[in-house]
């Protein structure tokens, strides 16, 4: 793996969701000891279960943890295609169900009407972030950073001053909102959470060179720093 990252490889998925459980609870703690509060966004898909449900028993200051989604697709709460459904299920529950949790779908007809609604509520979350867990999907893509999609140059600008953006991706089905770029870079600290040797490879190609828009997740390698990023991979 290529020496530029923070690479955390596993051979058990059930031991690489426990460190990292680990891990996030010390940041989040740490936070909450220096400022009183701290804040988690998390991502939806199957790969963060086993993580959501090792962090829900690890007994630390959950209500004064801000939880919130990296990105959601546009459907309801209690679709089974929701990451707010998926986080409701596994996350809050045990010691986490004392968290406060801001879903990002309201009730406007697309994401793109949503979006000032969703940046004033997440305005009254803690920010930026303690902490920010991504996923990545096969094409490259992380959060709701599609290749190809027609807003991602306006959710990846730097100089936007979005917090989030509504999303089509032209690879996947329904309209998403997303956390923009700089948002999600102004985290503190980054973790990249993927699983199987697809991922790795999808990973290394990554690495590789080539535009940032053809694997959006190359926005986060090429402008992340080493020491607030990292990778956790299971085989």
């Amino acid at each position: 793996m290529n020496s530029s990252v923070d690479f955390h490889s596993f051979s058990d998925r059930d031991i690489l969701s426990s460190d990292l459980a680990d891990a996030i609870a010390i940041l989040l703690s740490e936070g909450i000891s220096r400022k009183g509060w701290a804040s988690l966004a998390v991502s939806g898909g199957s790969t963060p279960v086993q993580l959501f449900k090792s962090l829900s028993v690890i007994e630390i200051a959950w209500h004064k943890v801000d939880i919130c989604l990296v990105d959601e697709r546009w459907v309801a709460s209690t679709d089974t295609d929701s990451n707010e459904n998926l986080v409701r299920t596994n996350l809050l529950q045990n010691n986490a169900a004392a968290a406060k949790f801001s879903g990002m779908k309201n009730s406007a007809a697309t994401a793109s009407e949503g979006e000032a609604a969703c940046e004033e509520q997440l305005q009254k979350i803690h920010r930026p972030f303690d902490v920010l867990i991504l996923g990545m999907g096969g094409d490259g893509h992380t959060a709701s950073l599609f290749p190809g999609a027609a807003k991602l140059a306006q959710a990846t600008d730097m100089n936007s001053g979005r917090i989030c953006m509504g999303i089509a991706p032209v690879t996947a089905p329904h309209e998403r909102m997303t956390l923009s770029l700089p948002e999600i870079l102004a985290s503190k600290q980054i973790f990249l959470h993927i699983t199987g040797q697809d991922k790795k490879d999808v990973l290394e190609q990554a690495l590789g060179t080539g535009a940032m828009e053809e694997m959006p997740i190359r926005y986060i390698l090429q402008q992340s720093q080493k020491e607030d990023f990292h990778i956790y991979w299971a085989e």
